[in-house]
């Protein structure tokens, strides 16, 4: 059974900072890309970062995020991370762990249930 399960969102002031984690199951790990897309109230979801399973752990970032957010796993703990530093208004989201093929955004085709992230004065 595929299961992704988001934890670490929370209110956050602008410049700060959240480390959101996702745990997944066996099957939902071992040789994937995972990622993590986010979805704004009255906006689609939109890609964020993706990394592969690989030790090379190359990544895949937005532009809107490069330089600010970092995404890392542990193969050994079946977690994936995003670390999200400098958090702008616009970071404002629901923020949902993916798996897929590859880290193309486009591949992406699994997502759990969100984990909120709010960034406000």
């Amino acid at each position: 059974q595929v299961e992704l399960l988001e934890s670490g969102g929370g209110l956050v002031q602008p410049g700060g900072s959240l480390r959101l984690s996702c745990a997944a199951s066996g099957d939902a790990y071992r040789y994937y890309a995972l990622g993590w897309f986010r979805q704004a109230p009255g906006r689609e979801r939109t890609f964020v970062a993706g990394i592969s399973w690989w030790s090379d752990g190359v990544a895949n970032y937005a532009e809107s995020v490069k330089g600010r957010f970092t995404i890392s796993r542990d193969n050994a703990k079946n977690t994936v991370y995003l670390q999200m530093n400098n958090l702008k208004p616009e970071d404002t989201a629901v923020y949902y762990c993916a798996r897929g093929p590859t880290i193309r955004a486009s591949s992406f085709n699994y997502w759990g249930q969100g984990t909120q992230v709010t960034v406000s004065a």
